[in-house]
């Protein structure tokens, strides 16, 4: 089995647990991803079920040759996270799945109040590359290939993706 690489840090876009929390769990998913849209409603639920005892994690892994615009979707959450709405902008794309593309992301950004010209530039500019590069990196040296890829209190989750089994693997895995 194999564990984080890069361990939780402030960097990381967290959410709940913050306060020693018994789970963790990271996420290396891909905006554009089937599976990862199927799988955020699935997060939603362990984190309800959880509260504060689970700390979520996500990180970037745009499958950039299968998956056309999943990078700039990765882009619009980093330039979200920059005005500190990036769990709504993060949700909004998993929503909004089936229709990713430039329009959409303005459409967003300009939801949510945020300047839909400066993020045109930003994405012209790969102002957020180096940031989804070194989450990807992050998932590369701990033996991600696919998504979602999750990692439970630091230990890749082999299983399947599925609500039952993934309450019985992290209340078997406490810190």
């Amino acid at each position: 089995m194999s564990s984080l690489k890069v361990p939780v840090s402030e960097k990381d876009h967290r959410q709940g647990g913050d306060n020693n929390p018994d789970y963790t769990l990271v996420e290396y998913g891909d905006y554009e991803c089937p599976h990862c849209r199927v799988a955020h409603p699935m997060v939603k639920r362990l984190e309800r079920h959880f509260g504060d005892r689970l700390m979520f994690v996500f990180r970037n892994f745009p499958l950039t040759q299968i998956h056309p615009f999943a990078e700039a979707a990765a882009e619009t959450a980093e330039f979200a996270a920059e005005h500190g709405v990036f769990w709504e902008m993060h949700d909004l794309l998993f929503q909004n799945q089936d229709r990713l593309g430039l329009p959409l992301l303005q459409e967003l950004a300009s939801k949510l109040g945020l300047d839909s010209n400066q993020l045109t530039l930003d994405l012209e500019q790969g102002t957020y590359k180096p940031r989804i590069r070194a989450d990807f990196t992050s998932g590369v040296l701990s033996g991600v290939n696919g998504t979602p890829t999750f990692f439970i209190n630091g230990q890749r989750h082999n299983g399947p993706n599925e609500y039952s089994f993934l309450i019985e693997k992290l209340e078997k895995t406490s810190h």
